[in-house]
C-alpha cells in the first residue's frame, strides 16, 4: 500500500491566483459600465423632458422662454411664409401678434400647412428658431399634449383658414 503525503504544501504560485483575482473584478466592471449607461439614458431622458413650453408671444417675457434653453414653441403658420431653402424649410410661426422665423432641417411632413396651429421643438439662435420636431396641430400627439392650447391658437389662425 502506498502512503498518502500529507505534508502541507507551499505558498500558493502567484501565476495560479492571478484568474482568481481578474474573475474578481470583472462583475464590478461590468456593473460600473452598466451604471454609467444608465446614468447617461436617464440624463438624456430628463434633459429632454425639461424643455419649456412657450407661446411665441412669451419668447423673452416669460421665464424659461428664452435662448438659452430648449423649448417646445406654439404658433400658427403664417400665411404664404412656407419656404423650400435647401434640405430645410424656413417658414414663421406667430401667436398674439408677436411672429418668429423657423427653419426645420427637412420637410415637416403629414399635413403640416400654412394657417394651422403647431409646436416646434428646437433652440432660438439668432432670433431664428432652430427646429428639430414639429407637431401638427390635427395629430393625436398633439391634440394629446397640447388640448388646452388648441382653442387660442385657433383664435388667432389666418384669415382664410
Amino acid at each position: 500500500m502506498t502512503e498518502m503525503d500529507l505534508t502541507p504544501r507551499g505558498p500558493a504560485d502567484p501565476a495560479a491566483s492571478a484568474p482568481r483575482a481578474k474573475r474578481k473584478w470583472m462583475p464590478i466592471l461590468v456593473l460600473a459600465l452598466v451604471l454609467v449607461a444608465g446614468g447617461v439614458i436617464v440624463t438624456q431622458f430628463l434633459t429632454s423632458a425639461v424643455d419649456y413650453y412657450c407661446n411665441v408671444d412669451e419668447i423673452g417675457v416669460r421665464d424659461g422662454c428664452n435662448s438659452e434653453r430648449r423649448i417646445r414653441l406654439q404658433g400658427t403658420v403664417d400665411e404664404n411664409s412656407i419656404e423650400k431653402v435647401g434640405n430645410a424649410t424656413v417658414f414663421t410661426i406667430s401667436f398674439n401678434g408677436e411672429t418668429i422665423p423657423v427653419e426645420y432641417d427637412g420637410a415637416p411632413g403629414g399635413i403640416f400647412k400654412e394657417c394651422i396651429p403647431v409646436v416646434v421643438h428646437g433652440v432660438i439662435e439668432d432670433g431664428t428658431l432652430q427646429g428639430d420636431r414639429v407637431e401638427v396641430r390635427h395629430s393625436d400627439e398633439y391634440v394629446s399634449v397640447n388640448d388646452e392650447r388648441i382653442t387660442d391658437a385657433e383664435a388667432v389662425g389666418c384669415s382664410s383658414a
